[in-house]
């Protein structure tokens, strides 16, 4: 019963859990194209 508690946050649960979602994705996606362009970047200096 408690982790049904946390996990419904008094009814708020979907909103609660669904922004915690989008950050995460965000902040993945973020470091996911950051490590793409760095590669890229170094990859132009390499050739020159």
């Amino acid at each position: 019963m408690l982790f049904e508690n946390f996990f419904s946050m008094g009814g708020y649960g979907i909103y609660v859990w669904s922004a915690y979602a989008i950050t995460f994705i965000v902040l993945i996606l973020n470091l996911f194209f950051t490590i793409k362009r760095e590669k890229k970047i170094l990859r132009n200096y390499k050739k020159k």
